[in-house]
């Protein structure tokens, strides 16, 4: 059996330590975004006889894990056994140990490879992966606790979100719950318990299961990629605007609504602006981009009319390998075929998924914000600079452009707004209340999300 063990100190108590690894949505925070891992079934808990399945994928392949959890002592230590899965055997003691100063996290895994012995390449192999996963889950801890710990005083919310299944929803979803809060996903299927049911398309909703939530947060909408055809964006602007007014009115008509109705928007609200730098005191741009966010915002009149705090964030494209614009830019980056969109100088505002979920929880928690909020970091780039640092992060060249002519030829309408107009915008809201960014400088930002 080999042996592999990572500490880390940390300036939390055992028992927040523990908590925060016992909660719902821990394992999600804890896979690094550049593993492609699925959960299959999962018993939400880490006390004996609980039981969590996973699929791991690489390209076409995938292997099922399955883990089996025992020797839990509350406050201070579980394990978990492979049962299945990739490793001829797999034992892992997470250790949470009380110190002076805080307390220290203690990952001790025992694993031996299905080749044993085995080469010392593959031993190295092996070693190198679990460095750079546990350098995650140790730093991805630690950031979290950090966000949450201005809060823990206070009393837990119940939040309801729509769009939970989506990238962003899932990651805040975890996010929230490893928090102590409770979250309730609006669906339109079936709902399972603590589900919600809606329906935009009727116009139909559970008002009841919305009685006495503290906050609710509007992710859902239709997909913007693909071909605009007149059916599509008709569709883009109906599940937002029709999603957002039966929302705002079903609030302002319940006996205990929510305290803050959070009902995004985008930085495509802006619309194609070159150099100019904006800000949320800045108007509406053009296009049919703009008109949806404009369109959208409005939609959530009834509940400030009711007086319940909208904030609507304005969000820009989000940096991660599991959804949105970096996954489809991966394969061709790494395959070394990358290269500037159209002129390079357009503007794009970007920001991580860990600094989307952290700022939703600091609009939740500041009573002080109000409508739009730029979810953007302060580092906006442009798409030349952009590529060239992406380029530079892979280790791959970035000399193959891709010219205006061949975006609107193969992607119409939808390719120029997304691909070729940009936005050079400024989260003045968020910076002068305080929030805290995890990745500011695009690099950092890159190297994070990648594990680079």
């Amino acid at each position: 059996m080999t042996r592999f063990l990572r500490t880390s100190a940390l300036p939390f108590s055992a028992r927040e330590l523990f908590n925060w690894h016992a909660r719902p949505g821990a394992f999600e925070r804890l896979v690094p975004p550049w593993d492609d891992i699925e959960v299959v079934h999962s018993d939400n808990s880490i006390e004996d006889g609980a039981r969590l399945v996973m699929k791991i994928h690489k390209g076409p392949a995938s292997v099922t894990w399955e883990a089996s959890h025992h020797d839990f002592i509350d406050g201070r230590q579980f394990v978990d056994t492979q049962v299945r899965g990739p490793f001829s055997k797999w034992v892992h003691t997470h250790r949470f140990e009380e110190t002076d100063g805080g307390s220290v996290l203690i990952d001790d895994v025992e694993y031996e490879l299905p080749l044993h012995p085995v080469s010392g390449i593959a031993a190295a192999q092996t070693k190198a992966v679990l460095d750079r996963m546990f350098d995650f889950r140790h730093r991805r801890t630690l950031d979290d606790l950090t966000r949450h710990a201005p809060y823990l005083d206070q009393t837990p919310m119940k939040i309801a979100i729509t769009g939970a299944s989506g990238l962003i929803g899932t990651a805040l979803t975890a996010f929230l719950t490893t928090g102590g809060h409770e979250v309730h996903a609006l669906v339109r299927s079936q709902p399972k318990p603590g589900e919600i049911q809606w329906d935009i398309k009727n116009q139909t909703i559970d008002a009841a299961g919305l009685e006495g939530m503290d906050a609710v947060i509007h992710l859902a909408g239709e997909s913007i990629t693909g071909r605009w055809t007149d059916e599509k964006k008709q569709r883009i602007r109906d599940s937002r605007t029709l999603g957002t007014e039966l929302l705002a009115k079903t609030l302002a008509g319940l006996k205990k609504p929510p305290k803050v109705f959070v009902s995004t928007s985008a930085t495509g609200f802006y619309g194609d602006r070159g150099e100019t730098q904006l800000d949320e005191t800045s108007k509406a741009g053009d296009g049919f981009l703009a008109d949806v966010c404009k369109a959208w915002e409005n939609a959530a009149q009834p509940a400030k009319d009711a007086g319940i705090r909208v904030v609507h964030p304005r969000i820009g494209i989000v940096l991660s390998p599991k959804g949105g614009a970096l996954k489809e830019l991966l394969t061709p980056f790494k395959l070394g075929v990358g290269g500037v969109v159209g002129s390079g100088e357009q503007y794009m505002s970007w920001i991580t998924l860990d600094d989307i979920v952290g700022a939703f929880l600091h609009v939740l928690k500041n009573d002080d914000l109000s409508g739009p909020v730029n979810f953007t970091a302060p580092n906006p780039a442009q798409n030349r600079e952009f590529t060239k640092t992406l380029g530079q992060v892979l280790s791959r060249p970035t000399f193959i452009p891709l010219p205006a002519a061949a975006v609107k030829l193969g992607m119409g309408e939808m390719g120029k707004a997304l691909l070729l107009d940009g936005q050079r915008v400024m989260p003045k809201q968020l910076q002068s209340s305080g929030f805290k960014f995890l990745h500011p400088t695009l690099k950092a930002a890159l190297q994070a999300e990648l594990g680079l």
